[in-house]
């Protein structure tokens, strides 16, 4: 019971990791926001590596499954600083998440708790098949959405990380133990040598 507690705890948190990747994948498909819709689609893959290590005892896997909860940290870290406008980085450029494909950003933007959106009618600013908009009386911003999503990813992160090191260090102490006493070992095991048959040969007796 004590070996399955740390495997059942990651992947618990791996379920709730891909429960949340897959809700923020649906929201980034919405805004058309392709950057984070590719990083969603990694992160998915990781997570389900991630799972197939913990349950098949891969101690590899779950080390490439942290070595990518380091990079999802610092991108959902990106993303938070994008959305606050921290330094140079500015929410007018487009480019950044839609690979310049098109003006559309947060979902939550238009679709907040609360907004009301108004369009602006024959507005020069509208590029053409573009409309603008006017968004108020939003109970919480989008930014600060789309913060909290990211803030949710890095903490399931940190935990998924810490407890994919323990589970993967408890496989390598099994794995070393079982070879010590011969499990796997070729020097502990030995194939049976074979005997040779001595073939009987009939005895005549003389009369």
């Amino acid at each position: 019971m004590g070996r399955c507690n740390g495997r059942c705890t990651l992947v618990g948190f791996c379920c709730l990791q891909l429960v949340a990747a897959l809700e923020r994948q649906i929201f980034d498909f919405l805004g058309y926001q392709w950057a984070p819709i590719l990083a969603n689609f990694l992160h998915i893959m990781a997570v389900i590596l991630g799972i197939f290590g913990t349950i098949q005892y891969r101690s590899r896997y779950l080390m490439m499954y942290a070595v990518w909860l380091v990079l999802w940290v610092g991108w959902n870290a990106f993303i938070i600083c994008f959305y606050l406008e921290v330094g140079r980085l500015s929410q007018d450029r487009d480019f950044i998440m839609t690979f310049n494909t098109s003006l559309h950003r947060s979902w939550w933007m238009e679709n907040g708790p609360g907004c009301l959106v108004t369009p602006v009618l024959n507005s020069r600013l509208a590029p053409e098949d573009h409309h603008v908009i006017s968004v108020s009386g939003c109970l919480l911003d989008y930014q600060y959405i789309e913060v909290l999503s990211s803030a949710t990813q890095i903490f399931l992160a940190l935990f998924g990380f810490v407890y994919a090191c323990y589970v993967s260090k408890v496989f390598l102490e099994e794995e070393d133990s079982f070879d010590f006493i011969g499990g796997f070992d070729s020097y502990g095991y030995q194939a049976p040598q074979k005997t040779s048959h001595l073939q009987l040969q009939p005895l005549y007796t003389s009369g």
